[in-house]
């Protein structure tokens, strides 16, 4: 049986928060509109761009979106890494998942270009299957559709984990009926990966090594 891991990005490999928060708050300021701080923006990521924007407007202003989001895409353009790193003991992880033959694969909201743009430069010797972000003619998780992209590759039975740090995550998991993992390192906090009925909660990285080598 082949084991699978689908990692979220954002607030699971990477500590991105930063720069997205700032590169919303550079369209809030083009726009007048007051910005908000990093802990505020744990709360408005985890379903997409367009969604993130428009939790960040004020809410007489949500009509607004489309114009923050082209702000917000072009400051992000240009400062996607100035501040994002992968976290610590990550990689490892990737890499002994992928020497003990567990097939890797990326399942994020974010945009397709980004998630790209993100993987190859601090995954550049991580070899994933499929890296699927948020496109137009795929639904953004919780829809299990993009595991069901990522899972269609296969024939043989599979064992498959989404691997992620938010309700979102876990729910997208049991959309797809395969196994979730909570990591408690990201955006959110762990009642809610535990309200979600995580079938896992990792509190390091290696946690996640742990879990799926030695689950059946």
């Amino acid at each position: 049986m082949k084991n699978i891991a689908i990692f979220d990005l954002d607030g699971t490999l990477c500590d991105t928060l930063a720069d997205l928060a700032d590169a919303v708050n550079f369209g809030l300021e083009k726009l007048g509109y007051p910005t908000h701080n990093y802990e505020k923006y744990k709360i408005f990521v985890g379903n997409g761009v367009n969604k993130l924007c428009t939790r960040a407007l004020p809410e007489d202003k949500k009509d607004e979106t489309n114009t923050l989001l082209e702000l917000f895409t072009s400051y992000y353009e240009e400062n996607y890494l100035l501040k994002t790193s992968a976290y610590d003991g990550i990689t490892d992880v990737l890499e002994k998942l992928s020497q003990s033959g567990v097939i890797l694969a990326v399942a994020t909201n974010k945009p397709q270009y980004f998630a790209e743009k993100i993987i190859s430069k601090l995954f550049a010797e991580i070899n994933f299957h499929k890296i699927l972000g948020g496109c137009a003619e795929r639904e953004k998780k919780p829809s299990p559709q993009i595991i069901r992209d990522i899972l269609c590759d296969f024939d043989d039975e599979i064992n498959a984990f989404m691997i992620g740090d938010s309700n979102v995550d876990i729910m997208t998991a049991k959309n797809a009926e395969i196994k979730s993992i909570g990591c408690t390192w990201g955006f959110r906090d762990e009642n809610e990966l535990i309200e979600a009925n995580a079938d896992f909660i990792a509190h390091k990285p290696s946690d996640i090594l742990d879990f799926i080598l030695q689950s059946k």
